[in-house]
């Protein structure tokens, strides 16, 4: 039932494209910014980032940067893709980044960590390129009874609140557990600060329980028009449902 229910709400654009191919990350860049609702979302998305971008020196950098527009809201973002891309600055890997040591005050990242292989690698390298009172801002789904019934009824990646810290590389952006930021910075809250002490979990904020599913994401279509967006932001809100129910969150750790 829910294959079919899927498949009738699919976005015409991405049906049966595969998502590692980069003119696939190119046409959801150009979904993004087209559907108005979604869209809104990702401006949520942008401003409670950059709002927690620390003053002063250094450079901030986005990974994974090639469906978004966060130049947009934030020109002096050094963006990045693990592909050549038409939206990017710079082509790299996460667990190897081109900066130099204590160079960068913030690492912003969108619906990008549960796709990292090797997530500890990759905060091995956070550790060296940011400095001492810098930042790792991150979006990411988040792991709640109801999350966890629509990720695993009605979405492609794969949510596995048992896993561990790795998932298998299938492809460049293919490879996936929606639950990793759930598993690192809240079952394995504890292994984290441990095995990173340079970081502390500063803040982790439950997001939108309802209207990122509204706005059919990038490979469903929309439901609502985005002048109801606003409406659906101040409902979610009420009675602790964006707490107990969100998909996302948003995740804040400070460099010690």
């Amino acid at each position: 039932m829910f294959d079919r229910l899927k498949a009738a709400l699919a976005h015409p654009l991405t049906r049966d494209l595969s998502i590692d191919d980069p003119e696939t990350t190119v046409l959801r860049a150009d979904i993004i910014r087209k559907k108005a609702f979604l869209r809104r979302i990702y401006q949520t998305w942008y401003r409670l980032l950059i709002e927690n971008i620390p003053e002063g020196d250094g450079q901030v950098a986005e990974i994974g940067s090639g469906a978004g527009f966060l130049k947009e809201c934030f020109s002096a973002a050094i963006t990045s893709e693990v592909f050549h891309s038409v939206n990017v600055d710079i082509v790299y890997n996460a667990i190897s980044m081109p900066f130099k040591t204590g160079s960068l005050r913030s690492i912003l990242l969108v619906d990008v960590l549960h796709h990292v292989p090797d997530p500890g690698s990759f905060f091995t390298e956070a550790t060296r390129c940011v400095k001492s009172g810098g930042r790792c801002l991150m979006v990411e789904p988040w792991n709640t009874c109801w999350s966890r019934w629509i990720y695993n009824h009605l979405h492609h990646e794969p949510f596995d609140v048992n896993g561990g810290w790795t998932i298998p590389v299938t492809g460049p952006l293919s490879g996936a557990n929606g639950a990793l930021p759930w598993i690192i910075f809240e079952r394995d809250r504890e292994i984290f600060s441990r095995r990173f002490p340079e970081w502390r979990i500063s803040g982790i904020t439950p997001l939108m329980p309802l209207v990122y599913l509204l706005s059919g994401g990038v490979s469903l279509r929309s439901i609502f028009p985005a002048w109801t967006y606003p409406l659906f932001r101040r409902g979610e809100k009420l009675f602790d449902f964006e707490k107990k129910a969100a998909m996302f969150a948003l995740i804040i750790l400070d460099r010690i």
